[in-house]
């Protein structure tokens, strides 16, 4: 199959995935922010005998994040940075799987044929490829969904925010969360070292039914895919989401966090080490499905394309 396939099949995967998701997103990402960092209370500390018991307000839980947008900003407002994410998920999905499929083939020639090492190499070239080149859009989508405002209010748009970015921080500013995109290439390392896996127990499953594995437009392959991508999109983001929240803090607009180490040992010393899962439950309920639907309609398109010469 040629790149150019691969290329067609990763947009209109993550294209699809996208747009049904957004409100998830916009939840995550708030509840990733210092805007919901841990804060005190009227009264910072109660003074008992022989201690001090310091009160803090719990981190409020994604439904009433959402009810908070909904009753401040209003349903527009869940689908803030849509326009970005629209824009960078096409070039982003095209440039993974291009990226992921032609190290690959590459790789086959030189180690052990479709061994984990080169599923892991592939995976973490693609990542790394794919971040470097879109990190700008990710950048404006991020800022465009912690931007709060009242019902009725228009809030920036793409281009606004982008000027805004430029004028204030540089095409530096744009790069902000670089350097956690490039530690969440872990994620996508272990994402597809279990669906590579996954893949091949289907495959072998077939094979002892004595049918071969050619991905045709029925349900049983096609579900089993999406099965495939959900379980590894699963396991992998469980390890590897707190550089998800170091990101997202990152890109905040005039933050205290400068690197990656840097945020990470702030929010762990202020907040503690469970703030580095804040808005996990919503980022599963986005990604799996959002996965799944993008790795088997990728699979799909990429099975059915006629063969290249």
């Amino acid at each position: 199959v040629s790149q150019r396939h691969c290329m067609e099949a990763g947009q209109c995967g993550g294209t699809a995935g996208a747009i049904l998701t957004c409100p998830l997103e916009v939840v995550k990402t708030r509840l990733q922010s210092s805007q919901l960092a841990l804060r005190p209370l009227c009264l910072s500390e109660v003074q008992l005998p022989g201690m001090s018991v310091r009160l803090m307000n719990p981190t409020p839980p994604a439904p009433g994040v959402l009810k908070t947008i909904l009753e401040k900003e209003g349903v527009r407002s869940l689908f803030r940075g849509l326009g970005p994410n629209l824009v960078g998920v096409a070039p982003s999905r095209a440039i993974y799987f291009a990226a992921y499929s032609g190290v690959k083939e590459r790789l086959n020639t030189v180690l052990v044929p479709e061994s984990k090492k080169v599923h892991m190499l592939s995976a973490a070239c693609a990542g790394i490829a794919s971040a470097s080149l879109t990190n700008p859009i990710w950048l404006v989508k991020t800022r465009m969904q912690l931007e709060a405002r009242v019902k009725g209010e228009l809030g920036s748009n793409a281009l606004q925010c982008a000027m805004h970015v430029y004028r204030t921080e540089g095409l530096h500013g744009f790069y902000r969360g670089i350097t956690a995109s490039y530690a969440g290439v872990s994620e996508t390392i272990i994402h597809f070292v279990i669906y590579e896996e996954l893949k091949q127990h289907l495959r072998n499953g077939h094979h002892s039914l004595s049918t071969p594995f050619t991905l045709s437009a029925n349900s049983r392959d096609f579900f089993g895919l999406m099965g495939a991508a959900a379980v590894s999109k699963t396991c992998a983001s469980c390890i590897a989401y707190p550089h998800e929240v170091i990101r997202t803090r990152l890109r905040e607009e005039g933050s205290r966090y400068r690197s990656f180490i840097q945020t990470l040992q702030l929010i762990v010393h202020e907040e503690g080490p469970l703030a580095l899962y804040r808005g996990l439950l919503a980022h599963l309920i986005r990604q799996i499905p959002n996965t799944a639907i993008m790795m088997a309609t990728y699979e799909l398109i990429v099975r059915l394309a006629p063969p290249t010469l």
